[in-house]
């Protein structure tokens, strides 16, 4: 008997159906974030990041042109198993004829259509309000500046028609995400004002009709960055209640709220009241520094919360973290490997026994169980997801190899 079969026989006397397992996890699909690969620096902009935003460290072989993006995305998608979508930020707009961003269109991603098209995935997308001259003094939507408001309308409404491009393009519903770094420094005077500018603002982007089917627009709170620490405009009791009132898909960054809080504990008290949500799935170490995903305990409790309340089907899963100190590609891979795992290892718990002890008032046994299943043979399992995939388990012999080959010559 092989290690796959003896954990297949060991899941089996628990109730887990690991065939099921596998089968499950390869059609569950995971939106890959392409800023890993040039530390978000984008194409369509000379400005530093700012926003809040910071990437730290310089490790050879960064990306700066389309072409050479796209190869290292090719090379990174190789080695991850399992179903994936490519998540764009508008700052990655291939442009050739003066556009701004309030004036990008569809043209200007086509070519990222055709890379989509070609590795049979879907697109997702995010307006970029962040890295720009029109971004004053730290504010775009809620800026009491109209012209400055007005610019970022109209960049939010041309990416609502870029993301329907998107989906009529590829066959997949593009999930629209937005995300605006607006904030004070120190204590404002006024906390409301800018608030109520923002949602006037979000209005009047979302007032441009378009296909609910195609487009999911989703609204991305956060807790403070550099240069805000006093106050966020778009805070998680704003973009929950605004995405509560006009329909629109609450987003969940698990860096993006106080060290205590958790979105794995979240994820249950938001598919209460939302038909889908979605997550961008991080690493913050002490604040909402976009580390490398890990199989920690965070990252297995989120994929727990969305298996054992059967919500595959509607929660949109995206990785989204920047690391400048070590090989891009292998952060690429291990953040999204890391998300499968923790995906497979929550669909191998016995959920509805574990349930059912808990309903009873049995805590004991819930825990023993949970303790269990910790040390279960988890990684023949995944050793035969990898196999099954067609991806070795060793990815960074390949990744070495590029980039002795590749990376350093840039």
């Amino acid at each position: 008997m092989s290690r796959f079969e003896e954990a297949v026989k060991l899941y089996g006397d628990l109730g887990v159906d690991v065939e099921k397992a596998l089968d499950t996890l390869k059609s569950v699909p995971v939106s890959i974030h392409c800023w890993q690969g040039d530390d978000v620096i984008g194409f369509d902009s000379k400005e530093a990041l700012s926003g809040g935003i910071q990437t730290t460290g310089n490790y050879p072989g960064k990306a700066t042109t389309p072409e050479e993006l796209m190869a290292d995305l090719d090379k990174a998608l190789s080695l991850m198993p399992g179903k994936k979508k490519l998540n764009l930020h508008a700052s990655y707009a291939i442009i050739d004829d003066g556009a701004d961003r309030d004036s990008i269109e569809p043209k200007h991603f086509a070519k990222w259509v055709e890379f989509a098209k070609a590795h049979d995935m879907g697109l997702d997308f995010n307006p970029t309000y962040f890295s720009h001259p029109m971004v004053k003094d730290g504010l775009t939507l809620s800026s009491p500046d109209d012209e400055v408001r007005a610019f970022w309308v109209k960049h939010g409404q041309a990416c609502i028609r870029i993301a329907e491009y998107f989906a009529d393009e590829t066959g997949v519903p593009c999930v629209m995400n937005i995300w605006i770094p607006d904030g004070y420094k120190d204590i404002p005077a006024d906390r409301l004002g800018p608030r109520a500018r923002f949602k006037d603002s979000l209005d009047k982007i979302l007032s441009i009709p378009y296909d609910k089917t195609k487009v999911y627009i989703t609204l991305e709170s956060k807790v403070f960055g550099i240069g805000v620490e006093s106050y966020t405009v778009g805070s998680a009791e704003f973009t929950l209640s605004y995405s509560t009132k006009n329909g629109l898909t609450p987003l969940m960054d698990n860096g993006h709220y106080h060290p205590t809080e958790v979105v794995s504990d979240k994820i249950p008290a938001l598919l209460l009241f939302s038909d889908k949500i979605a997550l961008h799935v991080t690493r913050p170490v002490r604040w909402d520094s976009d580390h490398v995903v890990l199989f920690d305990d965070e990252t297995k409790e989120i994929a727990k919360e969305i298996v054992r309340n059967d919500a595959l089907d509607r929660v949109f899963i995206a990785t989204d973290y920047f690391d400048a100190s070590i090989n891009r590609l292998s952060a690429w891979v291990t953040g999204v490997r890391s998300v499968q795992k923790a995906l497979l290892f929550a669909l191998l718990q016995p959920n509805a026994k574990l349930k059912a002890l808990q309903d009873a008032g049995n805590m004991t046994e819930v825990m023993v169980l949970s303790e269990e299943m910790k040390s279960a043979p988890f990684g023949d399992v995944w050793a035969e997801y990898l196999k099954r995939q067609g991806v070795e388990n060793d990815y960074l012999t390949v990744i070495k190899d590029y980039e002795q080959k590749v990376l350093v010559n840039r």
